[in-house]
């Protein structure tokens, strides 16, 4: 082996001996990347008994997206409110679309004064955090002419789609969770579009 090349590998082998040593001596100095799945294969099992409330572990929620920020559960406090006799998760999967009319546009909110009005209702997963979220349910499969303030074919409602990381829980051994983060698209309004074929 040429000179150079010697002196190279003899000073690579410590950084390559301090790169293999790294991932166990920060675990050990933090308990909380023992959980990593990508350092150690699977997540931690939790007790029940380690989860007040049935919430998730208070780190992942420290670590995890501002959810109240977003605008699927930053909803679902005032949707709670203003219905509170009936539980938002009852309603029929989809009313009649209603005809607009220049008195309710201007008294009326943003979703239902729109051409392509939608509602609310609070979906509900117990395996899932955060457990509530505000969705988002179109009330037409057409928009409503505003000339007519009648719904016309000519165009189609579609729901508008937010990416929501969340953490889900599974069983990974009796009386005991385990948590892992996944994303889902929650639907947060509704809009016009041209339909892909003619009607």
């Amino acid at each position: 082996m040429p000179a150079a090349a010697s002196t190279a590998a003899t000073m690579l082998l410590p950084g390559i001996l301090l790169l293999t040593l790294l991932p166990e001596s920060l675990a050990k100095r933090d308990p909380l990347l023992w959980e990593a799945p990508h350092l150690h294969g699977a997540p931690r099992c939790y007790l029940a008994e380690e989860l007040p409330h049935s919430q998730a572990p208070p780190h992942l929620l420290a670590r995890s997206a501002r959810w109240e920020q977003a605008l699927p559960v930053a909803l679902v406090p005032t949707l709670e409110a203003a219905s509170p006799k009936r539980p938002l998760e009852e309603l029929p999967a989809r009313t009649q679309c209603p005809t607009l009319s220049p008195g309710q546009v201007l008294q009326a909110d943003t979703h239902e004064r729109s051409i392509s009005p939608w509602r609310y209702r609070v979906d509900t997963d117990e395996n899932r955090y955060p457990r509530k979220l505000a969705v988002a349910e179109c009330l037409c499969r057409g928009c409503i002419n505003t000339r007519t303030g009648q719904e016309t074919a000519a165009l189609n409602s579609v729901p508008l789609l937010q990416s929501l990381p969340v953490l889900r829980r599974r069983a990974c051994s009796p009386g005991a969770f385990t948590f892992h983060t996944e994303f889902i698209r929650v639907p947060v309004g509704c809009t016009c579009v041209l339909p892909r074929s003619a009607q």
